[in-house]
This record gives structure tokens, sequence and C-alpha cells, in this order.
């Protein structure tokens, strides 16, 4: 049984087929399909001049769910006029009883518009955001990267951008006129789209670390910043962002002689992350200030950055899993050094800094909240940074099937990485491991039931497979060894059974439920394969991988959730039971069978649902019953 908390759902793939099984039949076939040739791709809608709706489309395109919804309305203090009252609505009718006899269409600018859709286009609190913008790029380019940062402008998140241009070599003549020609083209882009920007052309942080970082006893899990910034040096960007301008900041700093010299652009990013964060805790935003007076925000603006957005002719971060396309979510708590360790040497050429962006993000995301992220983005995707802004997820949830992906024409490589800051993910291999009071915990804080203990904890002592936990019991997958009680023969395999999937309701929405399932899947139906080969403290994908059973109620609202990560499903009268199959051994099928394809039922197949449901169905319930 599965919690109804865990419902972080990833934003809608659409599908000809709205019932279930027709659900249950894509993931069929797109593990059957997974060494077909991938269809052509097809040309991005970014790469086509912008229709008028073009900004409408894109928040369209983005399909945020309810939660998406509400934590973004959360963040941006959106608060919808409320519907008029009926006796209004009459009032008005009798001030103007007769139809105009008018048939001129009405103008866009006086029609009532829906309340969400008025509070979306009329942030009332604004949020900023560090971006990176690293050319060079043609005009065109920046004209499509423009475009992307008007959007977020309309929607409430204030950039601050800082320029890189990497054809500009380092020491050369002329090096800082060229630094700041190449800052004016990007004011003047943002000008033409319609944005009010603002050049910064003197440096706004200083060299080297800030004071006192080497007295921190503590250590660091993230690089500490080369330079650093003080709320007196950030006047000119407050004055911009009070003023609604964009300011855009070229990659400049003082030194130990007060000169304004060229330095990494990472560095200038990083010292603005931290020092922005810290002046806003500061301003008393995020936390109340010393003196317990709250903080009065309605002059100022709240420095705190929400996002990091790295655009460059790169995109995200490649992959060894997708063969080099990018990685869809990345957890860098658990997943930083396994990354840059399986970075294959081919891709020095075509994503040269893609390991220098992943430490930057890795340093930026340290000192940003924790529900805040980072992307890396081509410049041919500005309309996937509405989407990320409104859903804060990956353009394509990393926990899908991997086949569904590889054939998925969205998945390119100029797909979107989003970062977060994570969770460490661990397995456990025997019960006596578990902290049980936190376990307790997790689990009903997230099913919003009791649990019976005893039998509970006697069932994992006899029948634990492992489980998956991320952070501190934030989350956790526990999969047992479930025997047929009616068949003692010592040939009957046991069914892996995925018992419990649990997140606390405070880390729903920021990740955490699909670096669990990723986890699952490298642990179980996906062992064995390269791509699972992932640093959980697990089998690091050394094993043979097994079918995964679960059920779930069969008006679980989640379940929409599992029917696109399961290979199949079976309705079962009150219950639902779920399955993914082993992902290499019907890759070894395929491989044997060669151009003739897999069969509709394999021979290991027959009779496998019946035992599946036999065995799953006499599996007690966990919880007290409610008197």
């Amino acid at each position: 049984m599965l919690s109804q908390a865990a419902r972080h759902v990833p934003r809608k793939v659409h599908t000809p087929l709205n019932s279930r099984s027709g659900q249950t039949f894509r993931a069929f076939y797109a593990t059957i399909q997974s060494l077909r040739r991938s269809p052509p791709p097809t040309p991005e809608l970014d790469d086509i001049d912008p229709a008028d709706n073009d900004f409408i489309m894109s928040i369209l395109r983005a399909n945020p769910s309810l939660r998406d919804t509400q934590a973004y309305r959360a963040y941006f203090n959106l608060t919808p006029p409320p519907a008029p009252r009926k006796h209004e609505q009459l009032k008005d009718a009798l001030r103007d009883p007769v139809p105009t006899t008018d048939a001129r269409p009405p103008d866009v600018d006086t029609q009532t518009q829906s309340p969400v859709i008025a509070s979306i286009l009329n942030p009332i609190q604004r949020r900023t955001a560090l971006v990176k913008v690293q050319g060079p790029f043609t005009e065109r380019q920046l004209e499509s990267i423009a475009r992307g940062m008007v959007y977020l402008e309309k929607l409430g998140l204030l950039s601050v951008i800082v320029v890189e241009n990497e054809s500009i070599t380092r020491g050369r003549d002329g090096e800082r006129s060229a630094i700041v020609e190449e800052t004016m083209r990007v004011v003047t882009a943002l000008e033409k789209q319609g944005a009010r920007a603002r050049p910064v052309l003197g440096a706004v942080v200083r060299l080297g670390p800030k004071p006192g970082d080497e007295e921190d006893p503590e250590p660091q899990d993230h690089a500490i910043p080369e330079a650093h910034t003080f709320p007196s040096d950030l006047v000119h960007i407050r004055s911009a962002l009070r003023a609604g301008e964009i300011p855009v900041v070229p990659p400049l700093a003082l030194d130990s002689f007060c000169r304004s010299v060229r330095i990494d652009s990472n560095d200038v990013v990083a010292a603005l992350v931290r020092g922005m964060a810290e002046a806003a805790v500061s301003d008393g935003y995020g936390q109340q200030r010393k003196d317990a007076e709250p903080a009065h925000h309605s002059d100022d603006i709240d420095l705190t950055p929400l996002r990091l957005m790295i655009i460059n002719k790169e995109g995200g971060v490649p992959s060894y899993a997708r063969s080099g396309l990018p990685h869809l979510l990345v957890n860098l708590t658990s997943e930083y050094t396994h990354i840059r360790e399986t970075f294959d040497k081919q891709w020095q050429s075509s994503h040269p800094t893609s390991l220098s962006n992943l430490a930057l993000a890795r340093t930026c995301l340290a000192y940003m909240p924790p529900t805040s992220s980072a992307v890396m983005v081509s410049h041919r995707s500005p309309s996937s940074l509405i989407a990320n802004l409104i859903t804060n997820k990956p353009a394509l949830s990393s926990s899908l099937p991997h086949a569904m992906l590889q054939t998925n024409r969205v998945l390119n490589q100029h797909t979107p990485t989003l970062l977060r800051r994570g969770l460490p993910v661990r397995v456990i291999r025997s019960a006596k491991d578990i902290d049980r009071t936190k376990m307790k915990t997790l689990l009903e804080q997230s099913f919003n039931r009791k649990l019976d203990e005893a039998p509970f904890w006697e069932r994992l002592d006899k029948c634990l497979d492992f489980v998956v936990v991320a952070g501190d019991y934030a989350g956790a997958a526990i999969v047992t060894n479930e025997s047929d009680p009616a068949n003692e023969s010592s040939v009957f395999t046991p069914v892996s059974y995925l018992d419990k999937f649990a997140v606390l309701p405070s880390h729903q929405g920021d990740g955490t439920v699909d670096f669990l399932w990723v986890a699952l899947h490298d642990e179980s139906y996906g062992l064995g394969s390269t791509f699972s080969a992932n640093p959980n403290g697990g089998k690091q994908g050394v094993g043979e991988g097994r079918d995964l059973v679960w059920r779930s109620r069969a008006n679980n609202p989640v379940n929409k959730w599992y029917f696109e990560r399961s290979t199949g499903h079976l309705r079962m009268g009150d219950w639902v039971l779920f399955w993914c199959d082993a992902e290499v051994r019907l890759k070894i099928e395929e491989g044997r069978r060669a151009n003739a394809g897999l069969s509709y039922l394999e021979e290991w197949e027959h009779g496998r649902m019946s035992v599946w449901g036999d065995v799953v169905m006499k599996i007690p319930s966990s919880w007290k019953k409610v008197s």
C-alpha cells in the first residue's frame, strides 16, 4: 500500500489514449521499442519566429499541476480578487440593461480576466534570480534569450544577469572594452523585447574570499566563492530592481588596489548569490530581524535568489546513462562526485563548461533556500524557463522508464538539466539498522494513519529485502520478499514487493520523490543495467534485476503517477496491482529474438499475475483499524 501523500506528480505526458489501460500499454510499448531507431527530431518551437501569443502558449505548455500552481502563488504572494457577488452582478446589469448594437470586437484590455490569469500576469511580490548568459551569441540568439527574460519578468521574476563571452581572450588588449560592449549588446537585446534594462558597469564584487571565511571551523561540502560582496556594493543592483529594471553586470571585480579587473563569471555569480541572500536576511526577509520587529516589505524587494539560470550553447550536463543526452534532474548531494567521475572525455569538446557550471550550481544552491533550484539550459529553449519557474520541475521526470525517455522525441541535446541541493540517499538491508522512531514518524505523517507497530516490525524482521532512505528519513521505499503461504515448494521464487513508498509532506515538491524512485529502480527492476550504477549506497548496478510488484487502492489519486512508471497493472476489486518488469531480462530476450522483437506474452510471464495476486492480496494491513 503506497502513500497518498507522495503526490509530487510530474507534468502530464500527453497521449492519445485517455484510459488507464492505454497508459499501461504506452509504458509497455516504450519498453519493447527501446532498441528501435529513435524518430527524427522535430524543429524546436523556439527556433520558429514567435507569434503574438507565444508568451501565453509558453505558460500553457508548462502544464502545471494544482500543487505546482499553489507553490508558485505562494512564492509570489498571488491573491486573486474575489468573485463579484450575485447582487453586485445584478446591479451592474441594471445599470446598463440595454445591450450595445456595436458589432466591433471588444478591446482585449477591457475584457474581464480570469482571477487566476490576472494574478499570474500581475504578481504582487516580485522575486529575484541570478542568470549567467554564457556567450558568444549571435543577435538572433540574444533575441531569443532576451525574450525568455521578458517572459520571466511578466511572471514576477526579476533577473540579475551576469554576462560572459568566452571568445574574448583573457589579458588581451581592449579586453575591458570588449566585455563592456558585450554587456551593452545584452542590454540592447532586452530593450528591443520591451524590457527595461540597466547596465551596471562598475564592479559589484571584490576579489578573494569574504573576510572571516578562513576562521570558519565547519567544513563545507561546496567550494567557497573566490569573490565576495557587501550590502553596500549592491546599491546599484538594488536600485535597478526597485525601479523594475533588469541589471546587467559584466564579470568585473575590484582587486586589492581597487582596480576593476576581469574575473571568471562563475566567481561573480557565486559572490552575488551569497551576497544577495545575506542582504535579504539583514533586510528581514526569510526570518525576523534580531530586534523581533517585522520587516516592512512594501517599498523594498526580496533579494533572496529564487533561481539560478545558466544559459549557454551546450545545454544541460551530459549523462552516461542517456548516451550523452542531458541529465534531467540532479541530486547534487549524492550525485555530484559520481557525475564528475563518469564524465566522458569526448564531452570535453562538446560540453567544455559543464563541470564548472555543475560546481557553480552546487556552490550557489548552498546559499539559496532549500526550495530553490538551478537550471542549465540551451539558448534554444527560453520557454523552458517559464516551465521551470511555474513548476520547479525538470522538463521530463527523471523517474519515468528509461525506455520511454529514450524514445521520446522531446528529449534531445537541448533538454534542460534541473539541479537541486537534494538529499543523501542510502540503502539499508537489515531491519535492525532502521531507525524505527523516525520511520514510524515518516509513515504516519505521509499516510496520515496510525502504524500498527508490533506486527509491522515483526514482518519486516522476517522478510525485509532492502529500504531506500532519503536524507534523515525524509522519504523511504521499503521492499520485502513475499512468499506464498500456500506454496512451500523450494523452487518458489519470493515476490519482490514494494511495501511502502512514503515522503514527508514538507519534502513533497522538492525532488525527493523522483530521487527516491530512481534509487528504487536501481536496486530492483533496473538492477544490472549500466545506468543503475548510481551512488546510493546499494549494489551500484551489480546484480540481477527482479520484477517489482506493488498494490494501491483503486481510488488513490497517486495512481496516475504509478501508471506512468509501471510496465502494467491489473484491477483486483478495490485494489490495483502494479508491476515493473526486470529491464535487463527484457533486453536479453529482445536481443535473442533479434528483429523478431518481443512477443505479447513471454514464457516466464504465463501465470505470474495470478501468483502475484495471490501473494500480494494476502499481505496484512500495516495500519491500526479506525474505531
